[in-house]
């Protein structure tokens, strides 16, 4: 079946596009463009293994997000403990010490995203790149797979090699951070 895969034509037609997908999860210009070009070698190495049960920029796409779990997985392995305690004590404001609730001056508040206005929304879009960027490299693997990717669950734990109760604590805290960066620098 890998006739139906057209090699000389995938970087004009697939490489903008992967080259977004990976941006988006990644943060890194010089490393996304890495990852789709290892993509397209990797695809060409695995082009027997192309059985044509999905499009040729699905398949494409199923590499590279398999390279930006490599990513996620070598640069998590390396996290420092100082990251964490830092993302950690980031919160501590957010809180009462006693309770656990919410202090009156950082309690929830609208974000005002509903916006139609499309300037709003990329500067918002802007100020979240920027608050994700902030949080731990495992963290953000996290946060980005689940809510972005929309994987499961068991996926994620399996692919970051973590412990479900683990990932609860991780998103939690991710979801936290970026809750408290969007108050600072949207609200």
């Amino acid at each position: 079946m890998s006739n139906q895969l057209d090699p000389h034509h995938w970087v004009n037609a697939h490489a903008d596009y992967l080259y977004g997908f990976a941006i988006s999860r990644i943060n890194e210009e010089e490393l996304a463009r890495d990852l789709v070009q290892d993509t397209f070698l990797a695809a060409l190495e695995k082009l027997a293994g192309f059985e044509g049960k999905s499009s040729e920029r699905t398949w494409l796409t199923a590499i590279l997000r398999n390279k930006i779990i490599d990513v996620y997985r070598k640069k998590s392995s390396g996290l420092r403990n100082t990251e964490v305690i830092a993302a950690e004590q980031e919160q501590d404001d957010f809180f009462e010490e006693n309770t656990g609730h919410w202090t009156s001056e950082h309690g929830p508040r609208e974000f005002g995203i509903e916006d139609k206005d499309n300037l709003v929304n990329r500067e918002f879009e802007k100020i979240l790149e920027k608050c994700m960027a902030k949080l731990p490299v495992l963290w953000k693997a996290v946060f980005t797979m689940k809510h972005i990717d929309d994987e499961s669950t068991d996926t994620i734990c399996a692919e970051l090699k973590v412990t479900a109760s683990n990932f609860w604590v991780i998103i939690h805290r991710a979801k936290l951070n970026l809750r408290a960066c969007l108050q600072k620098n949207w609200i």
